[in-house]
């Protein structure tokens, strides 16, 4: 499901209009994004867990040519 069909399904489902929906949708993402990003993770009692993870940095490869590269932290 793309966005355009979640919003779709949201609008039909809820009887909102498509546009409120996209951007209810729009700020949700902000929001947790903003949140987030500060360090704080977001969790909504059985639907999702959102939080920063912090990576190693490690080899990878370049899918179209096999070359190996190496991917930041």
């Amino acid at each position: 499901m793309n966005r355009r069909e979640l919003v779709a399904a949201l609008a039909e489902k809820t009887g909102a209009e498509k546009k409120a929906t996209d951007a209810f949708l729009t700020a949700f993402t902000e929001v947790v994004t903003e949140t987030v990003a500060s360090g704080e993770p977001v969790a909504i009692s059985g639907f999702a867990k959102f939080a920063r993870v912090e990576r190693a940095a490690r080899m990878g490869r370049n899918p179209a040519t096999g070359e190996a590269i190496k991917i930041a932290a």
